[in-house]
């Protein structure tokens, strides 16, 4: 069977153009592996608390975000994510700053 979904990478760079286009601040914390990675959201909403999301696509192979932490001290989270990348340091994380903790790119948060 033959996987014909963008390259991580890819996928990522056009969305952080999104970002730049709408002046969003953005950070790439890591980069993951270009073909395969999985993507993980750091939304930080300044005072308003943060929120980790990560990719996960559901059994009809449709992407989405899974709320990982929410609304919890950016301590903790940062915690979280460098565990994260001890365990698969292929993961892209990547922090956006969005007072109202929306999530920037496509797909259900769930």
């Amino acid at each position: 069977m033959e996987d014909d979904r963008l390259p991580t990478s890819l996928w990522v760079d056009a969305h952080l153009r999104r970002l730049d286009l709408s002046a969003t601040p953005y950070y790439v914390l890591n980069k993951g592996a270009p073909a395969s990675g999985t993507v993980m959201i750091k939304i930080n909403g300044i005072e308003n608390g943060c929120l980790l999301l990560q990719q996960q696509r559901d059994l009809d192979g449709v992407m989405g975000w899974m709320r990982m932490l929410d609304g919890q001290d950016e301590k903790r989270i940062d915690l979280y994510i460098k565990q994260c990348l001890d365990r698969d340091p292929d993961l892209w994380v990547i922090e956006v700053e969005d007072r109202s903790l929306e999530n920037p790119f496509e797909g259900n948060v769930f």
